[in-house]
This record gives structure tokens, sequence and C-alpha cells, in this order.
């Protein structure tokens, strides 16, 4: 067995692993590796958006009735929120055991635990069937979805990064996150289809249509994921006795900054997608009484041009830098907060539709480039553990933020300005962690472009 790593340098310079030969990539290589983190990071954020999207139509009424609807909201939320406070726990197990044996088998395995989830919440019988027993196994569920998520868009994005070539980066880099949007479109338009059955029949068996089919989608998520090549750097890891020994703690103690950075300049991406989906379809529903097609269908709008903006944003990081792209993001989104929300109150559909896609467009362009920044924060021998660890404190906060845009707005007497207010400092926390984030990037590991 190769020897553990022993120091202590977070660095990537002389002496550090992937500091001695390059290692080659190709863009053939490097297009299948993200085209493979793509397609398991739409299963996975399709299936987590199904339960966002369930919380606000369907768990807040069958698994959490109460007599008050907006206490009903309020759990159903907080059963979502779980799912983050898990994340962290998933990036420390599989962020140790990608760093150790490998970032290609944790995959296979996260992705198997999310679409085995998924599907098992679309049997799960409702509160009138099992009683309490019913949110008890509910939330479980979520805890386990969790778990799996905090380990795989980590590795998703590790393994893009250590395929491609320096100078395209940022475009692999950007192929897992459009997994993002593909997963919205696939659970926002089955949810959308199964909206337009009559009440009963939603309610009863309509609804679990989409989770059932987390089913199929796994076997072809795994079969793909079976397919993809490990990280070379990783295995170079592995040639030069390099690995870290303890990776979880070498990034706690060591490299804390390069994680609170991390963390600050993804939490626009994922907290304030959240507000803007999940919390505003609940908003829209229940609050402005607008239909819950036309909320569904401004999420599937908003995702069509968030794809765009997507490719574009990683185009730009290989031009400008990750570090300057997720600051633009996060002064826009700032300066369209309040301009959104006066859109959606509007009650207008064409203004909804409109406001929720400028929205999340620009909160799309920080996220487009977070696996580029995230990875040049961390050498690769921690790059695994340091990449999830960031990602998933960002996420423990913002699977809170529907819960408290919710209690916000109740505060305001049911106004928008402060879960406007609430979106406006989440953009600016992740423009300011971009801002200092090349004080704390590690040294590039050293991949050179196969032809």
């Amino acid at each position: 067995m190769a020897e553990d790593r022993k120091d202590e340098r977070v660095d990537g310079g002389p002496g550090d692993p992937g500091a001695g030969s390059a290692v080659a990539v190709s863009d053939a290589d490097a297009r299948t590796v993200a085209f493979g983190a793509f397609v398991g990071t739409a299963l996975e954020w399709y299936d987590f958006f199904l339960y966002g999207t369930a919380a606000a139509l369907v768990f807040n009424r069958l698994y959490f009735a109460t007599d008050d609807a907006v206490v009903s909201t309020l759990a159903a939320f907080a059963s979502f929120a779980v799912g983050f406070l898990a994340r962290p726990l998933g990036a420390v197990v599989f962020g140790h055991l990608g760093d150790r044996i490998g970032r290609k088998r944790c995959l296979i395995v996260t992705v198997t635990m999310i679409g085995l989830v998924t599907g098992l919440i679309g049997a799960l019988p409702d509160f009138l069937t099992i009683g309490i027993a019913a949110p008890v196994l509910l939330t479980l569920l979520r805890l386990l979805q969790g778990v799996a998520v905090g380990g795989e868009w980590g590795g998703a994005i590790t393994l893009a990064v250590e395929h491609a070539p320096p100078e395209r980066r940022g475009r692999y880099a950007a192929m897992p996150q459009i997994g993002s949007p593909i997963g919205t479109l696939l659970s926002s338009g089955a949810f959308l289809a199964v909206a337009q059955l009559p009440p009963a029949s939603f309610d009863t068996w309509g609804w679990r249509i989409p989770f059932l089919a987390a089913f199929p989608l796994l076997a072809v998520a795994v079969w793909l994921r079976r397919r993809v090549e490990e990280s070379p750097l990783f295995e170079q890891l592995l040639a030069e006795d390099a690995r870290a020994s303890s990776p979880v703690r070498e990034v706690l103690v060591r490299a804390w900054p390069q994680l609170a950075v991390g963390a600050g300049t993804t939490l626009l991406g994922v907290g304030g997608f959240y507000l803007i989906t999940t919390f505003v379809i609940s908003y829209g529903t229940s609050r402005l009484d607008l239909p819950r097609s036309l909320m569904l269908g401004a999420t599937l709008v908003a995702a069509v041009v968030e794809i765009g903006v997507l490719i574009l944003g990683g185009r730009l990081a290989e031009r400008f830098g990750a570090w300057r792209v997720t600051v633009a993001g996060g002064v826009a989104s700032a300066l369209v907060a309040f301009p959104a929300f006066w859109l959606i109150d509007s009650r207008s559909a064409a203004a909804v539709i409109i406001g929720v896609t400028v929205a999340t467009a620009l909160l799309s362009v920080p996220y487009a480039v977070s696996g580029a920044l995230l990875s040049e924060l961390f050498p690769p021998h921690l790059r695994y553990s340091g990449v999830a660890l960031s990602a998933n404190l960002a996420g423990v906060v913002s699977g809170f933020v529907p819960l408290v845009a919710t209690a916000l707005l109740a505060a305001g007497g049911g106004s928008s300005v402060l879960p406007a207010l609430l979106l406006a400092g989440i953009a600016l926390v992740t423009a300011g962690s971009g801002a200092v984030a090349p004080r704390f990037f590690a040294a590039g590991d050293r991949v050179a472009a196969r032809t």
C-alpha cells in the first residue's frame, strides 16, 4: 500500500502532489468525463429539486398537516432543510474517501444512494395512512438524501476539473453545473405534468410519479459513472505516495480560510436559487394566489435560460478568471433583488416569468464558475474534501433560506421587502468572498494538454 502523506502543506508548490511531472489529459477525455459528471449531477439535482417542489406543494398538506397553513409550510421547509444539515456529513465521509481511495468509486455510491432514496419517497404512505411515522420516515429519507448529495457535487466537480486541460477548465467545470437546470427542467416539468390531474388524483398518486421515475434514471446514471476513468491526478497521488492521511482534518485545521471563502462564493448559487425557486413557488401560490402551473412554468423558463448562462459563465472564467465573474454576478444579483420581487408581486404572468428568470440568470453567473473557483483554492491531495466541505457549508445555510424567507414574509405582514433584502444580502456575501478569493489560491497542479 502506498505510504500516506505526512506533511501538512496545503499549497501545491514544489514537493507537493502534482508538482512533479505533468499529467497529460486530452480534450476528448475531458469531454467524456464532464458529460458523465453532468448526467450524474442532473439526476442528483432532479431528485433534490423534487423534494423542494413537493415541500411547497404536497408535503405541507399530506405529511405535515395542521390547522395553520403557515405552520404546515414551515414544517415542510424544515424537513427540506434537514437534507442540507446532513450534507456536511456526506462531505466529510465522501471527501475523506474520495481523497483516499479515489473519486470514481465514491461517485458511484453517492448517485446510487440519491436515486434509491428518491424512489422510496415516492412509495412512502402519507400521514392519513400511517400517522406520525409518515413525517418521521420522510425526514429520515431526506437526511439520507442529504448525506449522498453532500459527497456527490464535490466529487463530480473534482473529477471534471482534474481531467480537463488547464486552459479549458472553466468550460468543463461548468458542465456538472448544467446538471442543475436540467434537473430543474425535469423535476418542474414532471410536476407541471402531474399538476394537470384532478386535485384528488394528484394528492393520491400523481405527485408520486416523478419520484418513482428516479429508479430508471438511476440505472442510466450508474452505467455512465462506471464508464468514467479515474482522475489522472489522483492516480499521480498514488504513484507519488502523496495522499493526505486525514484530508478532512487537514482542510479544517490548515485550510480553514480557503474553506470559509469557498463557502461564501457558493452561497448565492445555492441559497439564492432556493429562495427564487422553492420559496417563490410557495409565495406565489399561497400568498399571491397564482396558479401552480404559472409558478412551475416560470422555473422551467428560468432553467432554459440558465443553461445558456452556465455555458457562457464557464467561458468567461477562462478569459477573466472565476473570481472576477463571481464578483460581477454577486453585485448584479444584489441590484435586481428588489425589482425581481416587484415583478412577481404584480401578479402578471409575463412579469412573474421575467422576474424569476432574470433573478435566476444572474445568480447562475457565480454558480457557473464555482467549481473552477473552488478547485483553485485546494491542491489535489485535499481537493475532494475541500470542494465538498466548502459547497456543503454553504448548503447548510442555504437549506434554511426558504424557511427564513417564509418567516420574514410573515414578520413583514406579507410584504416581499424582507425576502428581497435577504436575497440581496446573500448576493453581496458571494461578491465579497469572490473578491478576496485570489489571496487564498493554492499553487496550481501541473496538467498538460495532450494532442
